[in-house]
């Protein structure tokens, strides 16, 4: 398929605008471009082709089953994006006077009521962009916090090995030491190895439970006191709380601050480069922290709070997460909660007799992580392998090789909105390929063989990647 700018013609063009019917004001010299800028040139037509062909060639939650673990890829109802869509919240601008958008400041206000409830926390913001935006927001409110109270030498910052690998880099970048702790036998916090860990120049603990291979760690109290108890705050991170939201709160396991994936877990579509939101949401201790928006800084004892983002963050992704809470209600977003995680238990029963499933339980919670290890040893064929032949069932591939404990992992979760037909029909897909595997390994090992896209040269792509159209030389 061609790129747009292959299709372009020189003054071809599908844009009629109006007369100006204002003063025109030219950039002053010094900020205009030396050359023209390049783009490319189509009628009406040609670009409505190219965009609906570039559809047909992906494959979305609307297409077919998505179990795309660590996301939350799911099907989001339309009311969401309507009520998003409204001329009184699209047509405002962020620095108009305050008593012309009183429905906007309502729709923050009943947000914050909202996730407060839901995470057990006393106050929240909004400006965060996404999940690593918003977990280093609740790194720098847990830095302030201890330089407030003189605690310059916490510099450390725990960090389970099985946890998102934005967790660690956050830290850093909020300028912490990283302290990492491995996994016990049963996927879970190893709790000598904490004690042994922590101390006077610990931080806190980064955490999201269930974690990330699909457990809900039955020690969440001991290890948050043991934190508390050695003067540290714990961080919950909200990437699974698809998992819990309903049913039980970071603020009730010991958790200080926690970031919600609004994008994931509230409405928003998540995927192709936004748009996001991660809000944090923090106890009373770390609420004086919390930075003020532009309209608030200066007043109310804001002033020298920091900013993370201009003005309330993005505010319409706030208000599609709003409206999902009002249109399920406590008792559907506890039902969705539930059937994600029956969902995900369904569908690891129906493979763990012929897929070993990591940590194994009796069951798990949104997610469960298969290893094909053992696979691999016997077939040759790998989790890359299985994920790539998946396409040509129409699945979306799940998440491949992580977490990084979990040898040729591959990582299911289903969410809450597919149907008992959709799960038995992947699970008879996942069962037809490890057959596949054991009798004709060699054939997957070039899957996908009818996609739009065959399998490509994954290491040519990574070390010759091309990233950008280049224009022919005139």
């Amino acid at each position: 398929m061609q790129l747009i700018f292959e299709k372009s013609r020189q003054g071809r063009g599908s844009v009629l605008l109006p007369a100006c019917d204002v003063p025109e004001v030219a950039l002053p010299e010094e900020l205009q471009r030396e050359e023209a800028l390049r783009l490319p040139e189509l009628s009406e037509t040609e670009i409505s082709r190219h965009y609906t062909a570039l559809a047909k060639r992906a494959h979305g939650v609307n297409d077919g089953f998505y179990p795309l673990g660590s996301c939350t890829m799911k099907y989001n109802p339309r009311i969401d994006e309507e009520m998003a869509a409204l001329p009184g919240f699209t047509g405002i601008h962020p620095l108009q006077p305050a008593d012309t958008v009183l429905g906007c400041k309502q729709v923050l206000d009943t947000a914050k009521q909202y996730l407060c409830e839901a995470t057990g926390m006393d106050d929240i913001t909004f400006q965060p962009a996404a999940g690593a935006h918003g977990e280093f927001t609740g790194l720098l409110l847990m830095k302030a916090y201890h330089e407030a109270n003189g605690d310059f030498n916490r510099k450390k910052i725990i960090i389970p090995d099985a946890a998102h690998g934005t967790n660690p880099a956050s830290a850093v970048m909020a300028g912490f030491t990283v302290v990492t702790i491995p996994s016990n036998e049963h996927g879970c916090v190893d709790l000598d190895a904490l004690r042994a860990s922590v101390g006077e120049d610990t931080a806190g603990l980064m955490l999201t439970n269930p974690n990330t291979v699909g457990i809900f760690d039955p020690n969440i109290l001991e290890i948050t006191e043991i934190i508390h108890q050695a003067g540290g705050l714990n961080y919950y991170d909200g990437a699974n709380f698809n998992a819990i939201m309903g049913v039980v709160r970071p603020g009730d396991m010991g958790f200080d601050v926690v970031h919600l994936n609004l994008h994931k877990t509230f409405a928003t579509p998540h995927g192709g480069g936004g748009p996001g939101s991660g809000p944090v949401a923090c106890k009373a201790i770390l609420a004086p922290y919390l930075p003020a928006s532009a309209i608030q800084n200066g007043q109310d004892g804001t002033e020298g709070r920091l900013q993370l983002k201009a003005f309330y963050g993005n505010f319409l992704v706030v208000l599609k997460a709003m409206t999902y809470m009002l249109t399920l209600g406590a008792e559907g977003i506890r039902n969705a909660c539930e059937g994600a995680v029956l969902n995900a238990n369904y569908m690891m029963h129906g493979l763990k007799d012929v897929y070993p499933v990591a940590y194994a339980g009796d069951h798990c919670m949104h997610e469960f992580v298969l290893t094909l290890e053992e696979l691999k040893k016997e077939t040759g064929v790998s989790a890359l392998d299985v994920a790539k032949s998946l396409i040509d069932h129409d699945i979306h591939p799940p998440t491949m090789y992580f977490p990084l404990i979990v040898h040729e992992a591959l990582m299911f979760e289903p969410t809450e909105t597919e149907s008992r037909e959709t799960l038995d029909e992947a699970i008879a897909v996942m069962r037809q390929l490890y057959q596949m595997a054991c009798e004709n390994g060699e054939e997957m090992h070039h899957a996908p063989h009818h996609a739009q896209i065959k399998r490509p040269d994954e290491v040519l792509a990574a070390r010759q990647p091309v990233l950008r159209y280049q224009w022919e030389q005139a």
